[in-house]
């Protein structure tokens, strides 16, 4: 039998059944797609093999839901009514969602920054998964309203490249953002056809018009999209520190007087994935003013994170109030922040050299969950 009589309808009508049944454990997918993604991140440094592996299944998974398309085309313009059973095509673009989104949250869980924009996008994410895994709304949006079904295909699109492309091919945050979003754009072009209807030179350009604003305001948000495979592993204050060890040292008050005498040293630990090279910075902020942007150049693969340190030692007269050093991508993607508060008295942050842990995912021993003993 050659491949194009195996993929008519006739020849195909038997996955039907075989997907009603399948339909009972179909429940069991998203937490096994959220059990890979958690896979993928606590393994992208200790077993990045696998990271890439999981992360190739999943682009795989999207070339087949493109291919079943244009098999459908293939099979139209040749006067057939469909190429794939409908419940073949409904059941595999499902799955696809579904495991996109829960692959992905973990690591948009571990890295954003609740307390800023990035949980907004997080937050849509999550709503985005739990959209995929109700049927009424999924088949409700998919049947009722296309072209927003559409645009929710783009979506997955833009977080499976953020999270696939370091990974895969090693690209830093930011030349992955740049190809996420030319690819969200690219997959939005159906959704805008289906809701313009361009049948004149306007509306074309109308349209053209529309997924220019829509990259640049993805663009413009950059900095509420947390950076996808890069979270803060620790940090801290402290008056000196050993660069041999790269560890921080001693502690102090910070008083106006103790930061103009001895300045302050900030330390971080950045986790990223092997054989990825990034420029990150420290940007000083005071009183909500950025004061100094200070570059520094990290390298994935250490599961303790990078140790990268910036040493501020000119300070202004009027030093007291509150502090921050936002850790960002050169991008403008926060990554972090370490915050203090500078007084004359006892309300001044103290700076004793303790690496602190950020709480939630990234904290997690994940030497123990592997039975590991790590770098």
């Amino acid at each position: 039998m050659s491949l194009k009589d195996s993929l008519h309808p006739s020849n195909l009508a038997w996955i039907e059944p075989l997907i009603a049944k399948s339909k009972r454990l179909f429940w069991l997918w998203p937490p096994i797609a959220f059990v890979l993604g958690l896979l993928g991140f606590f393994l992208v440094n200790r077993q990045q093999w696998l990271g890439a592996v999981l992360a190739v299944g999943l682009v795989f998974t999207w070339v087949l839901l493109i291919a079943e398309s244009l098999i459908n085309k293939w099979f139209s313009r040749r006067g057939r009514a469909s190429g794939l059973p409908r419940a073949v095509t409904t059941f595999l673009a499902q799955m696809v969602h579904q495991e996109t989104l829960f692959f992905s949250l973990p690591f948009f869980l571990a890295t954003t920054i609740w307390s800023s924009g990035q949980a907004l996008f997080t937050g849509l994410l999550i709503a985005c998964a739990l959209l995929a895994i109700l049927d009424p709304l999924y088949f409700g949006l998919s049947n009722r309203h296309r072209w927003l079904y559409l645009l929710f295909h783009a979506l997955c699109v833009f977080v499976v490249t953020l999270v696939a492309l370091p990974i895969m091919l090693r690209l830093t945050t930011g030349e992955s953002l740049v190809l996420s979003i030319l690819a969200m754009t690219f997959f939005s072009v159906p959704s805008l056809v289906g809701l313009l209807k361009p049948a004149g030179i306007w509306r074309w350009l109308a349209m053209v018009g529309l997924l220019a604003l829509l990259a640049a305001a993805a663009w413009a948000g950059r900095s509420w999209i947390p950076p996808a495979t890069l979270w803060l592993s620790g940090s801290a204050l402290s008056p000196s520190f050993d660069t041999a060890a790269r560890e921080p040292r001693g502690e102090m008050r910070l008083t106006p007087d103790a930061l103009k005498t001895r300045g302050l040293y900030a330390y971080t630990a950045i986790r990223a994935p092997r054989g990825l090279r990034e420029k990150i910075y420290h940007v000083w902020r005071h009183q909500g003013q950025v004061v100094e942007r200070i570059p520094l150049m990290i390298h994935g693969g250490r599961e303790q994170g990078y140790r990268a340190w910036t040493h501020k030692q000119h300070f202004s007269n009027d030093v007291g109030g509150q502090w921050q050093i936002d850790v960002t991508t050169e991008t403008g993607q926060r990554i972090g922040s370490l915050k203090f508060t500078v007084a004359p008295d006892e309300t001044a942050s103290a700076a004793d050299g303790r690496i602190q842990r950020p709480p939630g995912l990234p904290g997690w021993n994940i030497r123990h969950l592997l039975g590991n003993d790590g770098e």
